[in-house]
């Protein structure tokens, strides 16, 4: 309860001026769906009912083997999407048939928690997937047994990102959003 005080008064925990207001998923995740959640899981502390931890934004640039320039375009594109600075990753093992070293660069990845993933949320949410033409929903199979969600696929999500006003710039064209 004290966080909450301390927000009222304009600050955080840090004693630092709140730069912007709580982002409002966070705020009905805790005003409507954690109680609904708790109530029909039957689970008597709030503090077990499932949360969402982080987002992880990923982009494979397989082509980055061949020309690095392609990874340059893929962080620019993961930053300007999350508005946080993407981590290049980095083969684990070498695969001769692909001409993978260990150590080379293969793509970027963007790790989102509090606020930030938050926002990001909302925005996929709100903005982005009502978008998708013939939309239907998302997949229920893509839970992966430990309770994380996989959404998107390859071209999909950049040309639904594309749509959404994105620049891509670098990397090879891209078909319309499915139809």
């Amino acid at each position: 309860m004290a966080a909450d005080t301390d927000q009222v008064q304009g600050k955080n925990r840090g004693g630092r001026a709140n730069a912007a207001p709580a982002p409002r998923l966070r705020e009905r995740y805790r005003a409507e769906l954690l109680p609904a959640l708790q109530r029909d899981l039957g689970l008597p502390n709030p503090m077990r009912v499932p949360r969402v931890e982080k987002i992880v934004v990923n982009m494979g640039v397989g082509d980055a083997i061949r020309d690095n320039k392609l990874l340059d375009a893929a962080v620019a594109d993961l930053a300007t999407i999350t508005g946080q600075k993407a981590a290049i990753t980095r083969a684990r093992k070498s695969i001769a048939a692909f001409k993978l070293r260990e150590g080379m660069s293969i793509g970027a990845k963007v790790t989102l928690r509090g606020a930030r993933m938050w926002e990001f949320l909302d925005r996929l949410l709100s903005t982005a997937l009502p978008r998708i033409r013939d939309f239907r929903g998302l997949d229920p199979e893509a839970f992966d047994g430990k309770g994380n969600y996989t959404l998107g696929d390859d071209d999909e999500g950049r040309a639904l990102l594309r749509a959404l006003g994105f620049p891509f710039a670098g990397l090879p064209a891209v078909s319309q959003v499915a139809s």
